[in-house]
């Protein structure tokens, strides 16, 4: 497969993914603020489920599948050899996604105690949080388009 389009199928699921991880906290601001059992309740519990399976879940399969891909091409064809796996830009990079993905189930078991009306964090939490996928985006790509941190 072309490097480039597999690069560019990576930024588009990325793009999904980051849109949902930053769009569901701020769903939950709004459903914390809502009557537990109320139209409103039901109401954000559909979009909620719908944003994570629908949207968010397939995204974060795709960019770790693209992600992985460019990891084996930049491997096998283009660096040859795996040792870039090694470099400070990369394991920024590698934290990164591993932050990204441990979020994104905090945000799956956070949907679901709201679909149980067990939810105890206020709005002020989740838009505070909100903004943690797009500090960690920040770090991961300067890190990668300047390899920043090999120098």
């Amino acid at each position: 497969m072309n490097y480039d389009l597999l690069r560019g199928l990576h930024i588009l699921a990325v793009i999904a993914w980051m849109a949902g991880i930053m769009y569901l906290p701020r769903l939950f601001a709004y459903h914390s603020e809502a009557v537990p059992g109320s139209e409103m309740d039901q109401t954000f519990q559909t979009m909620e489920l719908k944003l994570y399976r629908i949207i968010m879940g397939p995204a974060m399969v795709a960019a770790w599948v693209f992600g992985l891909a460019l990891i084996y091409v930049n491997a096998t064809q283009i660096r040859g050899g795996w040792d870039f796996l090694a470099q400070p830009w990369m394991i920024a990079k590698l934290a990164g996604v591993v932050f990204l993905t441990g979020w994104h189930h905090v945000l799956g078991a956070a949907r679901k105690r709201f679909a149980a009306g067990e939810n105890k964090r206020p709005a002020r939490f989740w838009k505070m949080t909100n903004e943690l996928p797009f500090l960690a985006a920040i770090v991961m790509v300067i890190a990668v388009t300047t390899e920043f941190f090999t120098r």
